[in-house]
């Protein structure tokens, strides 16, 4: 039986561990989930040394703070030389590029997200797959939730175009790459889009009017989400069709959005008075 590792066994590293373990796989990990206490550093470092594979998906410490860069490899990086090696980055580390395509031979380090794409490229420096993901949906995390509660917003930008990608994917795309070329990989769907569409088709798979379209300053935003909208890419899919043989299963939007919908409950699916009127919450 194989063995994967996985440090931080948070929302997209559970979905690649049920289905790893759905293949045969043991699958060991750190995490409010995982199996181990990640400061536990001769158990972690047993585990380490029997694993065929090891995946992280710790994001780096905040600068601000005096956060360690990676915490995974600041603590554990001598334990994972030579061991075939997954890492979980962002297409954050492109940075903003105007709404032009990246691809994995765009510079990185250009952008807000300097401390990921030290990381990025400090786990390629170990022959680390690194896997650039941008916004990430799944069930209980999309868009028909924010709709439902009221969280939705409709923001006055025109060209503005993101890339994002279904948790689902993520995994099946994470899983092919296990026997790939170390390397970067874009995994993204097959349709950049404007955030807006996105809110207003899962108005209209909830039967609900979409939110009023707002300028940034006037949507109250956090600090956060006024981040979002600072950068304006989109993300080119071809290498991980082309090294890893990866489809999305949901290439657009539209297909994910439709599918998560036919599982939530009706009853579930049509309360968001606030949302039908158009006012925000």
């Amino acid at each position: 039986m194989p063995r994967m590792f996985i440090f931080g066994l948070g929302y997209t590293a559970q979905i690649i561990a049920r289905d790893l373990e759905a293949r045969g796989w043991e699958v060991i990990s750190t995490g409010r989930s995982g199996t181990l206490a990640f400061e536990d550093e001769g158990t972690v470092r047993m585990a380490l040394a029997d694993a065929d594979h090891v995946l992280s998906s710790v994001p780096p410490g905040k600068e601000a703070r005096g956060e360690p860069l990676d915490p995974v490899l600041e603590r554990y990086g001598s334990a994972l030389k030579g061991k075939a090696l997954s890492y979980l980055s962002s297409t954050g580390v492109y940075g903003d590029t105007g709404g032009a395509w990246v691809d994995e031979s765009t510079p990185t380090g250009t952008g807000r997200r300097s401390a990921r794409s030290e990381a990025d490229a400090a786990w390629q420096t170990l022959g680390a797959r690194v896997y650039r993901l941008p916004g990430i949906y799944g069930p209980a995390r999309s868009m028909l939730e924010r709709v439902r509660e009221g969280r939705a917003h409709c923001i006055d930008l025109p060209g503005q175009v993101f890339s994002r990608v279904h948790v689902e994917d993520i995994a099946a795309g994470v899983i092919a790459g296990i026997k790939a070329p170390p390397g970067a990989y874009n995994l993204a769907d097959d349709l950049p889009c404007a955030q807006n569409r996105v809110v207003e088709e899962a108005c209209r798979l909830l039967s609900l009017a979409p939110p009023p379209l707002q300028s940034l300053e006037e949507a109250g935003l956090s600090p956060m989400a006024r981040a979002f909208y600072a950068e304006n890419r989109r993300v080119a899919n071809g290498k991980a069709k082309r090294m890893l043989g990866w489809r999305p299963r949901y290439p657009d939007y539209a297909a994910g959005l439709r599918a998560l919908s036919a599982t939530m409950s009706p009853a579930i699916a049509s309360t968001a008075p606030a949302m039908a009127t158009g006012v925000q919450r």
